[in-house]
């Protein structure tokens, strides 16, 4: 069971580093279609999102998939509404609500389980 969870995780994070750094070649590959417009920074979401599924699946604690998914997304969307000009009236609240997820989850991760939280 742990070698096939180790192999599903291997192979989330790896999709989620490709759909991250190549989305339009992994879209052509999928849809076969050039994705563009807000689609680029969506599929970006969807591969960080990945990793950090990839991650919580690996061996160690699960809590870190989450705290590697708000670490992550916070500064890109950020650089989404800063750089990209794309700017929902929800971006910047959802970009505060993962920095304070990610501050929590950290402190949580580093801290010793006194609430009986599974790390």
């Amino acid at each position: 069971m742990k070698k096939v969870l180790l192999f599903v995780a291997i192979g989330e994070a790896t999709t989620g580093l490709a759909l991250l750094s190549v989305p339009s070649i992994v879209g052509q590959l999928l849809f076969g279609e050039q994705l563009s417009g807000v689609a680029i920074p969506a599929t970006r979401v969807c591969g960080i999102a990945l990793i950090g599924l990839g991650i919580a699946c690996w061996p160690g604690p699960p809590l870190a998939g989450m705290l590697t998914y708000s670490a992550l997304v916070t500064p890109y969307l950020a650089y989404v509404g800063f750089a990209g000009g794309l700017a929902g009236v929800l971006l910047w609240p959802v970009v505060v609500l993962h920095f304070v997820m990610a501050g929590l989850l950290a402190r949580t991760l580093t801290r010793p389980s006194v609430t009986g939280i599974a790390r």
